[in-house]
């Protein structure tokens, strides 16, 4: 009788800095995918693999992990991560990343097309909504295989925030962050709840409001505590959910940066809404009945995002993309 070995799923990463890394880690040591993990600099992602691998035995996984510089490497995967590029520092937004992380998103893109085409894409890169955007126009793929990270990431902020306020486990905290990765998100207090009951109805809307404003600054935040670098703890453990919900197919309902196509009213603008994702990428896009004035701040969002990207698009040149 033969034995037929069952293929196993593979992430490639994009980028083996802090989130990179830390991504791979949580990818194999929760049993999720093997990873091939890619750098331009020479001998890191592959001492980085190396060190994961070496832990296997500790964590007790088998999954096998890859460093490389060649995109070679990254044939057939399943999945892309794009995190590389320049992180914040302190007194830099992440609009000042624009034109520097398109260059490295867009020539990431091109690279690793003709690797594995049928690939799903998830963008972490900063500012992330306008490199999901330049991410899908580079790749020619269709929309639904082409997501961004950030509102796993916007959500988890605000969960924190609540559950640190009310004494409460998180486990217990459910939140809804729409709209851009950045000043202009737009967390919605009521669909946030604690077990099932609204925050509207737990905490005056003085402390909401302060929470909110917390959760738009969230990484700035961390990016002045740390000064020399920005978040990658939650960043990357967000990626991970969003690869484990497309690998495992388990049609998860998650805030995902995606393209609309008239969705909430706005087009050819990528945004964070709830997503239905399984092993096909997204599978819809859900919409939350919005007041007037909620959605005349997911316009605003919208208009934010379009200017970002013509900006782009025209620093970088139409013969570019």
């Amino acid at each position: 009788m033969k034995c037929f070995e069952i293929p196993q799923p593979r992430v490639g990463i994009i980028g083996a800095g802090r989130v990179g890394s830390t991504l791979a880690q949580r990818l194999v040591e929760k049993n999720i995918a093997d990873v091939v993990l890619l750098d331009i600099l020479p001998g890191m992602p592959q001492g980085i693999a190396l060190d994961l691998m070496q832990a296997r035995g500790i964590e007790r996984h088998d999954r096998q992990i890859i460093g490389t510089n060649h995109y070679e490497d990254l044939r057939g995967v399943d999945v892309v991560v794009i995190t590389a590029g320049k992180p914040r520092t302190p007194g830099m937004s992440r609009n000042d990343l624009l034109h520097t992380n398109a260059v490295v998103v867009a020539e990431a893109t091109r690279q690793v097309m003709p690797q594995a085409p049928d690939a799903i894409f998830l963008v972490i890169t900063n500012p992330l909504d306008s490199m999901t955007y330049l991410s899908w126009r580079i790749s020619g793929l269709p929309p639904e295989r082409v997501l961004g990270m950030a509102g796993v990431l916007d959500s988890a902020r605000f969960q924190t925030f609540i559950a640190i306020e009310l004494g409460v486990s998180i486990a217990d905290v459910t939140t809804m962050v729409l709209g851009s990765h950045g000043d202009a998100m737009l967390p919605l207090p009521r669909y946030c709840t604690v077990n099932g009951i609204s925050i509207v109805d737990l905490l005056p809307a003085d402390r909401i409001q302060a929470m909110i404003q917390r959760t738009q600054q969230g990484g700035a935040e961390i990016v002045g505590l740390m000064k020399t670098g920005s978040a990658y703890f939650a960043p990357a453990a967000s990626a991970g959910v969003l690869v484990e919900a497309i690998l495992t197919n388990r049609h998860r309902v998650l805030p995902t940066t995606c393209y609309l196509q008239g969705e909430y009213g706005l087009k050819d603008v990528y945004l964070g809404v709830p997503a239905q994702l399984g092993r096909s990428g997204l599978e819809k896009i859900l919409e939350l009945d919005l007041t007037d004035l909620e959605q005349a701040q997911l316009q605003r969002s919208s208009l934010e995002m379009k200017a970002q990207i013509q900006i782009m698009m025209e620093r970088m040149g139409e013969h570019s993309v």
